[in-house]
Protein backbone atom coordinates (compact mmCIF):
# COMPACT_ATOMS: atom_id res chain seq x y z
CA UNK A 1 0.00 0.00 0.00
CA UNK A 2 1.20 3.28 -0.95
CA UNK A 3 0.51 6.01 1.69
CA UNK A 4 0.57 9.00 -1.03
CA UNK A 5 0.42 12.76 0.49
CA UNK A 6 -1.23 15.63 -1.68
CA UNK A 7 -0.26 19.52 -1.45
CA UNK A 8 -2.84 22.60 -1.52
CA UNK A 9 -5.36 22.20 -4.58
CA UNK A 10 -6.78 25.65 -4.67
CA UNK A 11 -9.97 24.90 -6.95
CA UNK A 12 -7.29 23.89 -9.39
CA UNK A 13 -9.03 20.58 -10.76
CA UNK A 14 -7.52 20.27 -13.69
CA UNK A 15 -4.18 19.81 -11.96
CA UNK A 16 -5.37 17.13 -9.97
CA UNK A 17 -6.76 15.06 -12.42
CA UNK A 18 -3.74 15.69 -14.71
CA UNK A 19 -1.23 14.38 -11.65
CA UNK A 20 -3.89 11.18 -10.30
CA UNK A 21 -3.09 10.57 -14.10
CA UNK A 22 0.84 9.87 -13.33
CA UNK A 23 -0.06 8.72 -9.74
CA UNK A 24 -2.55 5.42 -11.32
CA UNK A 25 -4.58 5.10 -7.55
CA UNK A 26 -5.60 2.05 -6.67
CA UNK A 27 -7.53 0.91 -3.77
CA UNK A 28 -4.69 -0.40 -1.96
CA UNK A 29 -3.23 3.46 -1.81
CA UNK A 30 -3.83 5.69 0.79
CA UNK A 31 -4.52 9.29 -0.28
CA UNK A 32 -3.79 11.96 2.54
CA UNK A 33 -4.69 15.80 1.58
CA UNK A 34 -3.09 18.30 3.61
CA UNK A 35 -6.34 20.50 3.00
CA UNK A 36 -6.88 23.90 0.88
CA UNK A 37 -9.18 22.56 -1.51
CA UNK A 38 -10.73 25.60 -2.44
CA UNK A 39 -10.17 29.68 -2.69
CA UNK A 40 -8.25 30.05 -5.89
CA UNK A 41 -9.30 28.77 -9.44
CA UNK A 42 -12.53 28.67 -10.51
CA UNK A 43 -13.25 24.73 -9.95
CA UNK A 44 -13.86 25.20 -6.32
CA UNK A 45 -17.28 23.07 -5.41
CA UNK A 46 -16.52 21.13 -8.44
CA UNK A 47 -13.20 20.04 -6.77
CA UNK A 48 -14.80 19.01 -3.96
CA UNK A 49 -17.47 16.96 -5.53
CA UNK A 50 -14.33 15.24 -7.22
CA UNK A 51 -12.98 14.52 -3.91
CA UNK A 52 -16.35 13.41 -2.47
CA UNK A 53 -16.79 10.63 -5.05
CA UNK A 54 -12.95 9.93 -5.48
CA UNK A 55 -13.34 8.63 -1.61
CA UNK A 56 -15.47 6.33 -2.45
CA UNK A 57 -12.94 3.87 -4.03
CA UNK A 58 -10.00 5.30 -2.72
CA UNK A 59 -9.15 5.35 1.08
CA UNK A 60 -8.64 8.78 2.02
CA UNK A 61 -8.26 10.93 4.30
CA UNK A 62 -9.19 15.06 4.21
CA UNK A 63 -7.04 17.57 6.48
CA UNK A 64 -9.16 21.04 7.22
CA UNK A 65 -7.14 24.05 5.15
CA UNK A 66 -8.01 27.56 6.27
CA UNK A 67 -9.59 28.14 3.59
CA UNK A 68 -11.75 25.53 3.97
CA UNK A 69 -12.68 26.80 7.17
CA UNK A 70 -13.53 30.37 5.41
CA UNK A 71 -16.12 28.36 3.04
CA UNK A 72 -17.81 26.24 5.54
CA UNK A 73 -18.47 29.52 7.58
CA UNK A 74 -19.65 31.57 3.71
CA UNK A 75 -21.52 28.08 2.87
CA UNK A 76 -23.15 27.82 6.50
CA UNK A 77 -23.50 31.21 7.83
CA UNK A 78 -23.35 33.17 5.01
CA UNK A 79 -20.10 34.92 6.13
CA UNK A 80 -18.34 36.31 3.28
CA UNK A 81 -15.62 38.39 4.36
CA UNK A 82 -14.06 40.95 2.94
CA UNK A 83 -10.55 39.81 3.26
CA UNK A 84 -11.52 36.26 2.55
CA UNK A 85 -13.26 36.80 -1.13
CA UNK A 86 -10.17 39.29 -1.71
CA UNK A 87 -8.06 35.74 -1.32
CA UNK A 88 -9.66 33.30 -3.66
CA UNK A 89 -12.97 33.54 -1.75
CA UNK A 90 -14.97 35.14 -4.72
CA UNK A 91 -13.95 32.06 -7.09
CA UNK A 92 -15.43 29.72 -4.45
CA UNK A 93 -18.58 32.23 -3.73
CA UNK A 94 -19.15 32.39 -7.61
CA UNK A 95 -18.55 28.02 -7.73
CA UNK A 96 -20.66 27.69 -5.07
CA UNK A 97 -24.02 29.77 -6.72
CA UNK A 98 -23.97 27.00 -9.27
CA UNK A 99 -24.88 24.43 -7.12
CA UNK A 100 -28.41 23.10 -6.02
CA UNK A 101 -29.35 23.94 -2.18
CA UNK A 102 -29.18 19.87 -1.59
CA UNK A 103 -25.76 19.68 -2.80
CA UNK A 104 -24.31 22.60 -0.84
CA UNK A 105 -25.37 20.66 1.82
CA UNK A 106 -23.98 17.47 0.79
CA UNK A 107 -20.46 19.70 1.14
CA UNK A 108 -20.83 21.71 3.95
CA UNK A 109 -20.90 18.10 5.33
CA UNK A 110 -17.54 17.40 3.99
CA UNK A 111 -15.80 20.41 5.73
CA UNK A 112 -17.58 19.73 8.57
CA UNK A 113 -15.58 16.26 8.97
CA UNK A 114 -12.40 17.56 7.74
CA UNK A 115 -9.90 16.09 10.46
CA UNK A 116 -7.41 18.32 12.31
CA UNK A 117 -4.51 16.20 11.77
CA UNK A 118 -3.77 12.99 11.57
CA UNK A 119 -0.74 10.36 13.07
CA UNK A 120 0.42 7.00 11.19
CA UNK A 121 1.81 4.51 13.12
CA UNK A 122 5.03 5.48 12.39
CA UNK A 123 4.37 8.39 14.11
CA UNK A 124 4.25 11.00 11.40
CA UNK A 125 2.66 13.90 11.53
CA UNK A 126 -0.16 15.51 8.87
CA UNK A 127 -1.41 18.66 9.26
CA UNK A 128 -2.28 21.74 7.07
CA UNK A 129 -0.17 24.04 8.92
CA UNK A 130 1.35 23.40 12.08
CA UNK A 131 1.41 23.73 15.90
CA UNK A 132 2.56 25.50 19.32
CA UNK A 133 1.85 23.65 21.68
CA UNK A 134 4.95 21.80 23.11
CA UNK A 135 3.16 18.48 23.40
CA UNK A 136 1.76 18.23 20.24
CA UNK A 137 -1.47 19.26 18.23
CA UNK A 138 -3.79 17.36 20.72
CA UNK A 139 -2.72 19.56 23.31
CA UNK A 140 -3.29 23.14 21.04
CA UNK A 141 -5.54 25.47 22.73
CA UNK A 142 -6.51 27.35 19.92
CA UNK A 143 -7.53 23.91 17.88
CA UNK A 144 -7.72 26.07 14.80
CA UNK A 145 -4.16 26.86 14.77
CA UNK A 146 -3.07 23.44 13.48
CA UNK A 147 -4.71 24.95 10.22
CA UNK A 148 -3.26 28.89 10.59
CA UNK A 149 0.17 28.73 12.10
CA UNK A 150 2.89 29.35 10.18
CA UNK A 151 5.73 29.62 13.10
CA UNK A 152 6.32 25.47 13.02
CA UNK A 153 7.40 26.01 8.76
CA UNK A 154 9.05 29.24 9.58
CA UNK A 155 11.32 27.70 12.64
CA UNK A 156 12.02 24.63 10.61
CA UNK A 157 13.65 26.73 7.45
CA UNK A 158 15.62 28.32 10.61
CA UNK A 159 17.27 25.01 11.67
CA UNK A 160 21.06 24.46 10.43
CA UNK A 161 20.86 22.00 7.31
CA UNK A 162 23.03 19.43 9.83
CA UNK A 163 21.44 20.31 12.64
CA UNK A 164 20.07 16.89 14.43
CA UNK A 165 17.03 15.57 16.47
CA UNK A 166 19.24 14.47 18.97
CA UNK A 167 20.80 17.66 18.92
CA UNK A 168 19.51 19.59 22.42
CA UNK A 169 18.65 22.73 21.30
CA UNK A 170 16.70 21.21 17.97
CA UNK A 171 12.99 22.87 18.66
CA UNK A 172 11.22 20.29 21.13
CA UNK A 173 7.88 20.42 19.03
CA UNK A 174 9.64 19.02 15.72
CA UNK A 175 11.11 16.22 18.41
CA UNK A 176 7.55 14.65 18.93
CA UNK A 177 7.54 13.38 15.89
CA UNK A 178 8.82 11.14 12.83
CA UNK A 179 8.47 13.30 10.15
CA UNK A 180 5.05 16.60 9.98
CA UNK A 181 4.09 17.06 6.37
CA UNK A 182 2.41 20.26 6.00
CA UNK A 183 0.90 22.91 3.03
CA UNK A 184 -0.25 26.31 3.91
CA UNK A 185 2.84 28.09 2.91
CA UNK A 186 3.77 27.37 -0.75
CA UNK A 187 7.27 26.65 -1.27
CA UNK A 188 7.66 28.92 -4.07
CA UNK A 189 8.30 31.60 -2.03
CA UNK A 190 11.67 30.73 -1.16
CA UNK A 191 11.99 29.83 -4.68
CA UNK A 192 11.28 26.41 -4.84
CA UNK A 193 8.77 23.92 -6.54
CA UNK A 194 8.87 20.71 -4.97
CA UNK A 195 8.03 19.49 -1.74
CA UNK A 196 11.31 20.87 0.53
CA UNK A 197 12.17 18.91 3.76
CA UNK A 198 13.54 21.31 6.23
CA UNK A 199 14.49 19.78 9.57
CA UNK A 200 12.07 17.05 9.83
CA UNK A 201 9.03 19.08 8.28
CA UNK A 202 7.91 18.28 4.68
CA UNK A 203 5.95 21.11 2.90
CA UNK A 204 3.94 19.76 -0.02
CA UNK A 205 2.31 22.95 -1.02
CA UNK A 206 4.49 23.71 -3.98
CA UNK A 207 2.48 27.29 -5.01
CA UNK A 208 -0.62 25.40 -6.85
CA UNK A 209 -2.68 28.79 -5.46
CA UNK A 210 -0.07 31.23 -7.75
CA UNK A 211 2.25 29.78 -9.98
CA UNK A 212 3.46 26.63 -8.83
CA UNK A 213 2.51 22.83 -9.57
CA UNK A 214 0.28 20.72 -7.61
CA UNK A 215 2.10 17.76 -5.73
CA UNK A 216 1.67 14.25 -4.67
CA UNK A 217 4.59 12.14 -2.78
CA UNK A 218 4.76 8.75 -1.77
CA UNK A 219 6.11 9.52 1.75
CA UNK A 220 7.67 6.05 2.47
CA UNK A 221 9.36 6.00 -1.03
CA UNK A 222 9.93 10.01 -1.70
CA UNK A 223 8.85 9.04 -5.05
CA UNK A 224 6.98 12.23 -6.44
CA UNK A 225 4.47 13.15 -9.10
CA UNK A 226 3.39 16.70 -10.28
CA UNK A 227 0.72 18.58 -12.53
CA UNK A 228 2.14 21.38 -15.26
CA UNK A 229 2.37 24.76 -13.79
CA UNK A 230 -1.72 25.43 -12.59
CA UNK A 231 -1.94 29.02 -13.92
CA UNK A 232 -1.20 27.46 -17.10
CA UNK A 233 -3.93 24.82 -16.98
CA UNK A 234 -6.50 28.24 -16.52
CA UNK A 235 -4.90 30.57 -19.34
CA UNK A 236 -8.72 31.87 -19.30
CA UNK A 237 -8.07 33.06 -15.41
CA UNK A 238 -6.03 35.28 -13.20
CA UNK A 239 -6.18 33.17 -10.16
CA UNK A 240 -4.73 34.16 -6.70
CA UNK A 241 -2.21 37.14 -6.91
Amino acid sequence: MRKLVVGDIHGGLRALEQVLEKVRPTAEDQFIFVGDYVDGWSENAETVAFLMDFSETVPCIFLKGNHDELVLEYLRDGDDKKLWLAHGGQASKDSYARLSEKEIMAHIEFYEALEYYHIDQQNRLFLHAGFTSLHGPQHEYYPNMVYWDRTLWEMACSLHPEQSPTDPNYPKRLQLFKHIYIGHTPVTRIGETTPQLRGNVWNIDTGAAFKGPLSIMDVDSGELWQSDPVWTLYPEERGRN
